[in-house]
């Protein structure tokens, strides 16, 4: 019954404060994370009044809504990559994608060992080398949110998207690397699963999406009522999260998948090798909304507010954010550069990359799992701390740049109703 009673009020509690951020001309998003804040443990929370708010101890409960989410938003973004889009944006946003996170990884490290050596004490070389690659990482939950609520288009757009499914399969070997050298550095490691284990679980996650998508397709097509289309849909969604869960080790050489990048492929083979695939997906949108809210709501219960009373962690924190966002931006703008993309490519893709949250939170936790210590605690806490300033900034940062290049109309979505109420004039007249 608590677990019902909260989510309903995290619902309500995240619509209701959508309502006040469009009068503030704020992304929906950030209404969800804030609604998640003052329903979470740090607010409402902790008055331990059932139903009312979000315990640490529910939130735990409540992970599986997030994991289906991520599901369904990284599924949503495969479907940018039909391979009609890909003949005329498939090579720059290559190009982008893969350079801008490697521009990133290499300015956020040069800053961060900097800082190491000014205070050695307080912030260990592993913790500069790890951060800095978790920095290459973005969260494609907001940035899909925004187009969407939005309705973006334009050039910017279209690249947007693939860049940024790409960027979190060049963030998770990236990631796998920086973190190797950084246990080598504090303990005995092997340097073949320094080397093998990013590469395998970038290759075992496209392998499981691509094998998903096919098995998908051909058992869509039994059925022809939309109804039932959907609900397969929901199925192997559901599926391929849950095989992407499992872990396992063969020689010393620890093995997982990425389920965001297996729920990536299934889409992307799902809506280039079925016809129907866009009907499909459009239904799909609609019947994900309410998860959607729930996950960035209980997203933003999730935000570790204690991390702010730690200085050398607001410190670090700030460092890294200024030279994550300088990397991000000069990076995605020297690689459009190079794939010839246009100037407004060139301009604005960068800010709509600032976005972080559920991909670098799950590598921070893989530090945690692997090393534990000192090591784990400050770089749980400097993600935490940079995912609170992201997430709420984040979004409205990526609709202002949309918004700049031109991608955005200034006056706003038109409410469903509203165009229903103008299609009946049309017809009366």
């Amino acid at each position: 019954m608590e677990i019902l009673l909260s989510l309903a009020i995290a619902l309500f509690a995240g619509l209701m404060l959508s309502r006040v951020a469009k009068l503030l001309g704020l992304p929906a998003v950030t209404a969800y994370l804030v609604a998640g804040i003052f329903i979470g443990p740090f607010c409402l929370g902790r008055l331990g009044v059932q139903g009312v708010g979000f315990s640490t101890g529910l939130l735990e409960d409540m992970g599986i809504i997030s994991d289906v989410a991520l599901g369904f938003i990284a599924f949503a973004i495969g479907n940018e990559f039909r391979l009609s889009q890909l003949k005329s944006i498939g090579r720059q946003a290559t190009i982008i994608g893969i350079l801008q996170a490697v521009i990133t990884t290499v300015v956020v490290d040069i800053a961060l060992i900097g800082l190491h050596f000014i205070i050695p004490d307080k912030f260990p070389l592993s913790a500069a080398i790890i951060m800095g690659a978790i920095a290459a990482a973005t969260a494609p939950a907001a940035t899909l949110m925004v187009v969407r609520q939005y309705k973006s288009k334009g050039p910017v757009t279209d690249v947007l998207l693939p860049v940024v499914a790409l960027d979190d399969a060049v963030g998770l070997v990236l990631f796998s690397i920086s973190f190797g050298i950084a246990r080598a550095l504090e303990e005995s490691v092997s340097v073949l699963a320094i080397i093998v284990e990013p590469i395998a679980e970038v290759v075992l996650s496209v392998g499981l999406g691509a094998v998903m998508g096919y098995v998908f397709t051909y058992f869509e097509r039994f059925f022809h009522s939309r109804s039932k289309r959907l609900a397969m849909s929901v199925a192997f969604v559901f599926l391929t999260v849950g095989i992407s869960m499992i872990e396992f080790e063969i020689g010393g050489i620890a093995l997982r998948f990425s389920p965001l990048l297996a729920c990536m492929m299934l889409g992307t083979i799902f809506c280039n090798i079925c016809d129907f695939s866009e009907q499909l997906m459009d239904r799909l949108d609609r019947w994900t909304a309410p998860i959607f809210i729930l996950f960035f709501v209980i997203s933003g219960a999730e935000l570790d507010l204690t991390v702010l009373t730690d200085l050398i962690i607001v410190l670090v924190g700030v460092v890294y954010i200024i030279f994550r966002c300088i990397g991000k931006y000069f990076g995605a703008s020297f690689s459009a550069k190079l794939a010839k993309s246009s100037k407004t490519i060139q301009k604005y893709l960068g800010i709509t990359l600032w976005p972080q949250a559920g991909v670098a939170l799950g590598m921070a936790i893989t530090v945690g799992k692997a090393m534990g210590g000192s090591i784990a605690i400050i770089v749980a806490n400097l993600t935490l701390f940079s995912v609170l300033i992201y997430e709420l900034v984040g979004p409205y940062l990526t609709k202002i740049a949309l918004t700049k290049a031109g991608e955005i109309d200034k006056e706003g979505k038109v409410s469903e109703r509203t165009q229903n109420i103008e299609t009946q004039n049309t017809v009366n007249q």
